[in-house]
């Protein structure tokens, strides 16, 4: 489904009260989400129930993003950050994510647990060109190595503000 959509530049805001909130399995499906979730990206419960997270994935958001996203969790730490997100009918909504790991009663990864909320325009008008440079550096040559092309970038702009990833994005998290 989510080929088929085409991106529109209309947006869509949560409100500072709302929260986003799902849960996948180990591979990102889908196994539970909230209605605040439904009401904002478009789609009823059963569309998305058992469906690749990345069903909502903006074609603004660069696939580096989402492999540190993934490397991070891999390391069983939580991930905290910005992603730009599409609604069913092309438009898009911003949220700051919190996703960690969810264990099962025997300590197994079972899953993971995502909350995210309204992000700060500080945010993403600190992100948004960034994330367009990373775009262009995985446009540009091989399809194969993109995502660690675009990391790289990612971590030069980090090592030039002398912060990590996590010390950035939280710097973010206010009006």
């Amino acid at each position: 489904m989510k080929n088929k959509i085409t991106p529109q530049n209309n947006e869509v805001c949560l409100g500072d009260d709302e929260f986003i909130v799902s849960k996948t399995d180990r591979k990102g499906i889908i196994t539970y989400t909230n209605r605040v979730f439904m009401q904002i990206a478009g789609f009823s419960e059963s569309e998305l129930l058992g469906t690749q997270h990345n069903i909502v994935r903006h074609p603004d958001m660069p696939r580096g993003v989402f492999k540190f996203l993934w490397q991070t969790l891999e390391q069983e730490d939580e991930f905290f950050g910005y992603v730009k997100n599409l609604c069913k009918d092309g438009s898009y909504y911003w949220v700051f994510a919190n996703i960690t790991p969810d264990y099962d009663g025997n300590g197994n990864l079972a899953g993971y647990y995502s909350v995210r909320r309204k992000p700060s325009q500080l945010a993403i008008n600190t992100l948004s060109p960034i994330y367009q440079e990373m775009l262009a550096v995985e446009q540009s040559g091989s399809a194969r190595d993109a995502a660690d092309r675009s990391i790289a970038l990612l971590q030069s702009k980090l090592d030039e503000l002398g912060v990590s990833y996590f010390e950035l994005v939280m710097s973010l998290d206010k009006d």
